[in-house]
């Protein structure tokens, strides 16, 4: 379906949400149209973020927004649904659109296939009526639905269409770049060289698939590795959880759309001020895993937020030298260390994807963690 005919059904003036690669076409479109502007279009920190912004643009204005997101971000949204949204509590009507990935029956990523499973069942349970869009929606089914749909909004009650893989379309198409220099995988290659044995706790997306494939280059083990392919925003508590129960140095590849999802988290690290753990951020501005759509990365300072958090090493590198002399200095130090590296966006065309499944990493990662201080 094409995505201008679908909003133009929908009718909604305000558009929040976190970027989501199956709905790619709807967010170029709105990138297109709007790009990042207050009034209109939007992209949060994480999916509860999402619906409180949309709650008071709804407050303010009368109007119904639209909230969009991946499935995975549902878990991140039900606390606000349930409590804000609902009508049994404030009645705030809006309308969600949510990229099914892990959808039943096709082939997905390990993360995707049990929220996939229960990707309905949550909206339903929550009250939430679903209609679900795919390659054969036509305008006519989503104005029936829609007209519906506009009686339950009316009642303060929220909808949501769920969109399988390949449903949406767009002739629009938008370019996502910066101006930094360092290239992601080229970065990871540089960590490596200084983390040796050290565990390493690296960020869902594009970030683990290159450190497998590296490993694989190099051929050296992945025992060293837990890829966090899922639980966006969580790779740097887990390697907190991890550096306070073992004396080696512990390196956590994060990124900046994943680091601000949940921000607090530095705040947690900064005040339990493990000396063994270093935290470095890969920077390229965007959410580039599922396209490229921008964070808000670009407008602040995560160096002084590490400060502010409690980080006793802060640093901020855009060149390889800088950042090998920052990460001897880490590897050296005997404090909690933070370095932003800014990197371009972008990934090689073959790129692959781990080829041991996330229970196969997950023990072979214990086993190693077994043998080490």
């Amino acid at each position: 379906m094409e995505v201008k005919a679908l909003l133009d059904i929908i009718g909604s003036q305000f558009y929040v949400g976190v970027p989501d690669s199956q709905l790619k076409p709807l967010i170029n479109f709105l990138m297109g149209a709007y790009g990042i502007d207050p009034k209109r279009h939007l992209i949060a920190a994480n999916e509860g973020n999402c619906v409180a912004l949309a709650s008071g643009y709804h407050l303010s204005t009368g109007k119904v927004p639209v909230v969009y997101m991946q499935n995975s971000g549902e878990g991140n949204a039900i606390n606000p649904i349930a409590s804000l949204l609902s009508d049994k509590v404030y009645g705030i009507p809006v309308v969600f659109i949510i990229g099914w990935r892990g959808e039943p029956g096709v082939h997905d990523e390990p993360q995707h296939v049990y929220q996939g499973e229960v990707t309905l069942k949550l909206l339903d349970v929550m009250g939430i009526a679903s209609f679900v869009i795919d390659k054969n929606t036509t305008v006519d089914d989503v104005k029936e639905i829609m007209s519906k749909y506009t009686e339950l909004l009316n009642k303060g009650k929220s909808v949501a269409f769920v969109v399988k893989k390949g449903a949406l379309s767009t002739d629009v198409n938008v370019d996502y770049k910066n101006n930094n220099k360092m290239v992601r995988e080229e970065i990871i290659k540089h960590i490596l060289k200084f983390s040796n044995h050290d565990p390493i706790v690296s960020t869902t997306g594009k970030t683990s698939r290159e450190l497998f494939e590296l490993r694989n280059s190099e051929n050296t083990s992945h025992k060293y590795d837990f890829l966090t392919v899922g639980s966006m925003g969580h790779a740097s508590s887990i390697a907190l959880g991890i550096a306070l129960n073992k004396q080696s140095k512990v390196w956590c590849i994060d990124g900046d759309g994943a680091v601000i999802m949940h921000l607090g988290a530095m705040a947690v690290i900064g005040a339990t001020h493990p000396n063994n753990l270093i935290h470095i951020v890969i920077n390229n501005g965007a959410h580039e895993s599922v396209g490229g759509m921008p964070t808000v990365a670009k407008k602040i300072d995560l160096v002084k937020i590490a400060q502010g958090c409690g980080y006793a090493n802060a640093v901020r590198v855009d060149n390889f030298e800088s950042l090998d002399k920052e990460l001897q200095s880490a590897k050296d130090s005997h404090e909690l260390t933070f370095i932003e590296v800014l990197s371009k966006i972008g990934s090689r065309a073959d790129l692959g994807r781990p080829t041991t499944s996330a229970l196969e990493n997950k023990e072979n990662f214990m086993s190693y963690l077994k043998t080490i201080e």
